[in-house]
């Protein structure tokens, strides 16, 4: 660890069940029982967020409504209010901005704070932790887990070992002991095909992970080997972007010289906008974790739809499948012609993070992309579409 690092602190927030414990503060008799915010279990709702009394019979977020309720029969399905979660996000951002400029928004209930130049104002990383977690049951009347360490990396990772309503503070000096015993799967990028594989080679453990043989791990991990043990050490020196230069999102829209009907009409555009904003993340050196659908209906109504992937990806395919599943859903619920549809990728990080890469067929989209990619920088734009996803351009009225 560099001389830079000791003088560094990172805290990681993230809100305990957030949606759920809105509706619990908007219903007050549910609370201690078990509550899911999500969709209807009687179409292809899947539930959002879930209480700690419902995680207690297995119920996961994402998880199909349906699945959930069978899991847990008495669990109470309910909503939230947007206008809700829209505050209570915006206070629990306020009072982190109290104690560092430096604070970068994740998503609604989960933001990094930079406190390296705060200790002087308010004393150390670990009272500035406690006193967000009691202003944040005090003003807010929520839960909130946190994690303090010199990096973001371990900072999250920390945040989640005392859930709910935990505080996890890893000294300088024991990011890698503090991460040893935590299965593979513990690192923010490795997903359960990845973890799998590494499992498969006798590396159940990040300790195992930052210890095994080089040759082992170039076998697993190809070029993404030495990244791959830096990670599971507990190394990871990005900064926290302020809001000043956080990069929100990258996404594309289009309008519709005539409206359009049904899937067999949208997915062909919603290739073509999934295509561009895939170059358009790589051309940055960027990599998005929320696939975002907007759809405008022939009446201007106007709704929106997201999806957080396992991980984040630059790649226009994964991006695609995401979106035309939202797509789906959308239409489902409303079958009416559109006018305007657009896709918009968020929670912004660096490719490189993206430890599914040294999967064969991952590594093989990777090089393709980049293929594509030069031959579209000669050509002044995409040159290779799915053949059914081809339609004529001249139904494409407006590009913004």
């Amino acid at each position: 660890m560099n001389e830079q690092q000791h003088n560094r602190w990172i805290i990681h927030a993230d809100l305990d069940a957030f949606f759920a414990a809105v509706a619990v503060l908007e219903r007050p008799e549910l609370a201690g029982l078990p509550v899911l915010v999500g969709g209807s279990p009687t179409g292809r709702g899947v539930v959002s967020s879930a209480s700690y009394e419902a995680r207690a019979f297995g119920v996961r977020s994402a998880m199909p409504m349906a699945q959930a309720l069978r899991l847990c029969p008495h669990a109470i399905v309910t909503g939230v209010s947007s206008a809700r979660i829209r505050d209570l996000s915006q206070r629990f951002q306020g009072i982190l901005r109290d104690y560092s400029p430096l604070v970068e928004v994740v998503s609604v209930d989960e933001a990094y704070l930079d406190a390296s130049g705060s200790e002087r104002l308010f004393g150390g990383a670990e009272h500035i932790a406690s006193e967000i977690k009691r202003r944040v049951r005090a003003e807010l009347g929520l839960v909130v887990s946190l994690g303090v360490a010199t990096n973001r990396l371990v900072a999250k990772i920390a945040s989640e070992l005392d859930k709910p309503d935990g505080l996890r503070v890893v000294l300088p000096g024991q990011e890698a002991a503090t991460l040893a015993p935590l299965p593979v799967g513990s690192v923010p990028g490795i997903g359960p095909k990845t973890a799998a594989r590494l499992r498969h080679y006798g590396l159940a453990t990040l300790g195992e992970l930052a210890a095994a043989p080089e040759s082992l791990l170039a076998l697993v991990a190809g070029e993404d080997a030495a990244h791959l043990r830096r990670l599971a050490r507990g190394e990871d020196e990005r900064p926290i972007r302020g809001e000043r230069d956080a990069r929100k999102s990258i996404g594309h829209e289009r309008t519709f010289a005539r409206d359009r009907r049904g899937l067999a009409e949208l997915e062909a555009p919603l290739f073509a906008l999934c295509q561009e904003t895939g170059m358009a993340l790589r051309r940055k050196g960027l990599a998005g974790q929320t696939v975002c659908l907007k759809l405008r209906y022939n009446d201007f109504t106007t709704i929106t739809r997201q999806l957080a992937l396992s991980q984040p990806t630059d790649a226009h395919q994964q991006i695609f499948a995401a979106a035309r599943a939202l797509l789906s859903g959308a239409l489902h619920e409303r079958a009416a012609p559109v006018r305007l549809i657009g896709v918009r990728v968020s929670n912004l990080a660096q490719p490189a993070l993206q430890l599914g890469l040294f999967d064969d067929r991952l590594q093989r989209t990777r090089r393709l992309n980049a293929a594509l990619d030069q031959l579209a920088e000669r050509s002044g734009g995409p040159v290779v579409t799915p053949a059914r996803y081809v339609r004529p351009a001249k139904n494409l009225e407006v590009d913004q």
